[in-house]
C-alpha cells in the first residue's frame, strides 16, 4: 500500500474536505482519505488498482489539485 500527504491550496471549508474525501474514496483501491481545513493537508492511502496519477487526475477534475504533483 502507498501513502502520500500533500497540500491542496483550494481547501477553504469543511465542504471542500467532504468533497475531496467523497471523490477520492470512489476510486477503486483507495483505502483511506484524511484532510484538514486548517493545514490544507490531505493524506491518501491506496493500493492496486489505484495509482498516484489517477488520484491527481481526480483532484484536478474537481478543482482541488495538489500544490505539488511530483
Amino acid at each position: 500500500m502507498a501513502s502520500k500527504t500533500f497540500t491542496v491550496p483550494n481547501i477553504g471549508c469543511d465542504g471542500c474536505v467532504r468533497t475531496i474525501k467523497n471523490e477520492l474514496s470512489q476510486i477503486n483501491g483507495v483505502q483511506k482519505v484524511d484532510a484538514a481545513v486548517d493545514t490544507r493537508a490531505v493524506t491518501v492511502e491506496w493500493g492496486d488498482p489505484a495509482d498516484w496519477q489517477q488520484i491527481v487526475a481526480t483532484l484536478k477534475d474537481i478543482d482541488y489539485a495538489p500544490a505539488e504533483t511530483a
